[in-house]
């Protein structure tokens, strides 16, 4: 696993949000900085509530501009399910190869009550209009993440 770093070019992506349409990270830098965050599963404690943060988030983030993107490897209907559910209001992204994650460098062996296998580690990146990764998101909990970000993108 080779994350990303700050100051390096963000993967240029198109992925189907959580309605089935395409979405692209160039299309979304036009409008402002985007806030890309990995989390492994929908619907599961952690990620809810990771999710919720932001979605709780969403007028202050709206307010620095920031567009975010929650991609997973789950398919598209479960994302939709996700959403509806939690009532989220920003897109998420399926990734199902794990292709993008890969990319970002967040996609690695993982440890979890004894078990050793392949999936998602919990990162967000936030990207410039230009395309750079500005601030990596590495150390938070799900129930603080968006405190995080906030703090980071109010400076």
């Amino acid at each position: 696993m080779n994350t990303l770093t700050a100051g390096a070019k963000a993967p240029q992506f198109t992925l189907q949000d959580q309605h089935g349409n395409s979405v692209s990270l160039a299309d979304s830098l036009k409008q402002g900085p985007v806030l890309v965050y990995f989390y492994p599963k929908a619907a599961t404690p952690g990620c809810t509530v990771q999710a919720c943060g932001l979605r709780d988030s969403k007028a202050a983030l709206d307010s620095h501009n920031v567009t975010v993107f929650g991609i997973s490897p789950d398919p598209v209907a479960k994302l939709a399910k996700f959403a509806e559910k939690q009532a989220l209001n920003f897109t998420l992204l399926s990734d199902e190869d794990h292709s993008v994650a890969d990319a970002f460098g967040v996609w690695g062996e993982k440890k979890f009550m004894g078990k050793t296998y392949d999936g998602i580690h919990r990162l967000s990146f936030l990207i410039n209009t230009d395309g750079t990764i500005a601030h990596v998101f590495d150390k938070f909990k799900t129930k603080d993440h968006h405190e995080v970000v906030l703090a980071q993108i109010a400076g």
